[in-house]
């Protein structure tokens, strides 16, 4: 790989204890599992690029956004109940963004096309909640409350037919950016 490829590629290394402490594991891909690299893990630090960490394996739970920086004792500075068990590296994109939201599951109800960030559905579409959502065009981030903020849910291209099925069940979703963090 060259040196231009590795600059492109995200970098994170996980350790077992605060403050970056106790054995560590140094990783530049996605992981559905942690367990077989580290039995536990509470802090970590992210040389390069952008990542999503999850508090369950298999990608689920609560997800928390991270970018490059150190994290000496995130479970405290993000409330975390639980180390992480699972991530994915969010890969730098530079096109555009479009996304259409739909107030129903299936995508049914409500449809409105984004291109932009907007910290609150209820303002600008008078749309009480969002179910589901087609993203055809860049990476996002959807919060449960107005202006980003609450618990998080990262979505790649792709349909997103029910978000109850996905393990937010009787979660509102209120507010999306775009992610354009120029993490490398």
């Amino acid at each position: 790989m060259s040196n231009t490829d590795m600059s492109m590629r995200g970098k994170i290394i996980f350790y077992e204890d605060r403050n970056f402490m106790g054995r560590s594991y140094e990783c530049m891909s996605d992981c559905s599992d942690m367990s077989s690299y580290l039995s536990r893990c509470h802090s970590c630090r992210v040389e390069s690029g952008c990542f999503m960490v999850y508090d369950r394996t298999n990608y689920m739970g609560n997800q928390y956004f991270m970018r490059r920086g150190e994290y000496a004792d995130y479970m405290s500075m993000m409330g975390m109940r639980d180390c992480i068990r699972s991530w994915r590296m969010i890969p730098m994109y530079r096109g555009s963004y479009r996304m259409r939201i739909y107030e129903r599951e299936n995508f049914g109800g409500q449809m409105y096309e984004m291109m932009d960030d907007c910290d609150n559905f209820m303002d600008r579409y008078r749309m009480n909640n969002c179910m589901s959502c087609n993203v055809m065009d860049g990476h996002w981030l959807m919060y449960e409350q107005p202006h980003y903020r609450g618990r998080m849910m990262y979505l790649r291209p792709g349909e997103y037919r029910n978000f109850m099925n996905m393990g937010y069940s009787g979660m509102r979703w209120m507010s999306m950016r775009r992610i354009m963090d120029s993490c490398y």
